[in-house]
């Protein structure tokens, strides 16, 4: 390697200097420092940051509210049992989805830069150098984030045009929708931003209007009345609100894994730092205010279903609750608008998807270790990360088309979902350990800093994720028809030890073998965003033993 000392970021604040003035250049990119219109930590030039409050609150908002917010609250009072039981599970989430935003905002104000658990993880984890990056590089290029989401949209696109739904135009329906994601936060970005941001204020007014509509029918508003046809529920009589709550914990902790997940999504801001306008300010306000409207709305749809639906129609009904609602005051012809309405939820949630993990792969390009990093980091030719918004949008149609509906299509996306869990481990872990004396020499003293208690509850809560998959589940709840109920933990850590080969072959066993240790530069591309190189530097033999 490069003899840098065990307590040497691999991430600091740029420091202000000089335009060099030398001509060496690097793949057509002139090697020479920052001045001082960049940013003082990612040196980014400000007329990339193009990201505002009201942006990064719908990029947090757009992420977390998919299709949880009509789907969700029928899977959770499965799994509880009770509609009291349903509610403080919900109340357990939101405590989560509190304690993970409390974490982001630290990170995020003490490390202003995109990325998100990756440049925290390349923080906190500095050696050896290069491995805590190529094992996160792995699950950033190959998760398909985009696959699942994108036939959820299409499911809901057919219904809503009364078209009989099939494993084809459902996924061609979602190929279109995640193209034009693509086409506009690729080529068009500014009106991307715009309509991703408009998409989500959409969403907003549509769970404000479930939400006022149920407490209207709850207080009996005259036009909000359940229709005769239907059950009139009982749901908030004290006498039915527990009833049911003798659950199994094994119920229990499922309907509690399927609440945090719901939430997944209040760190989406940070992936885009870079591109964000007074990124400190910016992320100490998005964050908690993005979460205050996710927690509201989650909360509120389910007082409102609850006093429109009887808990028999929502356990049986075989449907999501918010059809359920619409059907039982606004009459079953609603079933289409309701359609239409979420599959725009869904491609909100697409779209802020999509930009926020094209950062994360121009993140990876911009750190030097992948092959063509220089592709991946760039730009062009639209002044957007092109290159990274393509590579995902790849490997999600490719994980659509090619996955079969099914326990194949399940496991993709529990898959999908698992690392996320080894990553909050690890860098609310990693927080804990920035507390403590032995990590004093990382000087951790960001603008924000979350109560420990707090940091510890999030640590915790993924411990208890990361355990759950492992265990046998009970009879007849069983993960997969087919497949072992762990196959997908399994696979999702031996994709990360892809990585750690990687990093083995590449920064270890072949330097070591050839006698060459890597130095990292940074260089500037035509564009003025900063990246990184590398570059082998033939061992003398005083370095030797050093490499």
């Amino acid at each position: 390697m490069d003899g840098l000392s065990e307590t040497e970021p691999l991430l600091r604040p740029a420091q202000i200097q000089r335009k060099a003035t030398d001509d060496i250049r690097v793949e057509g990119y002139l090697s020479v420092q920052d001045d001082t219109t960049r940013n003082a930590f990612d040196n980014v030039p400000d007329a990339k940051k193009q990201i505002g409050l009201a942006s990064a609150v719908m990029l947090i908002f757009n992420r977390v509210i998919g299709t949880g917010a009509f789907a969700a609250p029928s899977v959770i009072l499965r799994s509880s049992g009770s509609v009291g039981m349903t509610f403080v599970m919900w109340i357990i989430g939101t405590l989560v989805a509190c304690a993970g935003t409390a974490v982001f905002v630290e990170f995020g104000t003490g490390l202003p830069k995109s990325g998100g658990e990756k440049t925290y993880m390349e923080f906190i984890y500095r050696r050896p150098r290069f491995l805590a990056t190529c094992f996160y590089a792995i699950y950033g290029l190959l998760i398909g984030w985009l696959a699942v989401n994108s036939v959820v949209f299409g499911e809901y696109t057919l219904n809503a045009l009364a078209i009989q739904p099939t494993t084809v135009n459902v996924r061609v329906a979602g190929f279109l929708c995640s193209t034009f994601c693509l086409i506009i936060h690729g080529g068009f970005l500014d009106y991307g931003l715009k309509l991703q941001d408009a998409l989500g204020f959409f969403k907003l007014f549509v769970l404000f209007i479930i939400a006022v509509s149920g407490l209207f029918s709850l207080v009996g508003v005259p036009g909000f009345a359940v229709r005769g046809e239907y059950d009139i529920p009982h749901n908030f009589e004290w006498s039915s609100f527990w009833e049911g709550s003798g659950i199994s914990l094994n119920a229990f902790i499922t309907g509690m894994y399927n609440v945090i997940w719901a939430y997944s999504g209040y760190s989406n801001a940070n992936y885009a730092l870079s591109e964000v306008q007074d990124p400190v300010r910016t992320i100490r306000r998005a964050a908690p205010l993005a979460l205050i409207l996710v927690a509201v709305a989650f909360l509120s749809v389910n007082v409102a279903y609850f006093a429109v639906v009887s808990k028999q129609d929502i356990l049986e009904g075989g449907t999501m609750a918010a059809a359920l609602f619409f059907r039982n005051i606004f009459g079953p012809a609603t079933e289409r608008i309701l359609s239409a309405v979420i599959a725009l939820s869904v491609l909100g949630n697409l779209m802020s998807i999509l930009f926020s993990q094209g950062r994360v792969v121009q993140e990876l390009g911009r750190e030097g270790v992948l092959p063509f990093s220089s592709f991946f980091a760039s730009n062009k030719p639209f002044s957007a990360p092109l290159a990274g918004l393509f590579t995902q949008w790849l490997v999600s149609m490719i994980i659509m088309i090619a996955a079969p509906p099914g326990d194949a299509y399940l496991f993709v996306v529990n898959f999908s979902l698992y690392p996320v869990t080894m990553f909050n481990l690890l860098i609310s872990g990693g927080l804990l350990l920035l507390y403590t004396p032995a990590f004093k020499s990382y000087e951790w003293s960001p603008p924000f800093r979350a109560w420990k208690s707090v940091v510890i509850f999030f640590f915790l809560s993924h411990v208890v994720l990361a355990i759950l998959p492992m265990i046998p589940p009970s009879a007849g709840s069983e993960t997969y028809e087919h497949l072992p109920y762990w196959s997908h933990v399994v696979i999702a850590v031996s994709v990360g030890m892809i990585g750690v080969i990687y990093w083995f072959v590449c920064f270890y066993w072949l330097p070591k073998k050839r006698g060459y240790r890597i130095v990292q530069e940074t260089v500037l591309q035509d564009d003025g965003v900063p990246r990184n190189v590398l570059r082998k530097i033939p061992n003398r033999s005083d370095d030797e033993g050093r490499a």
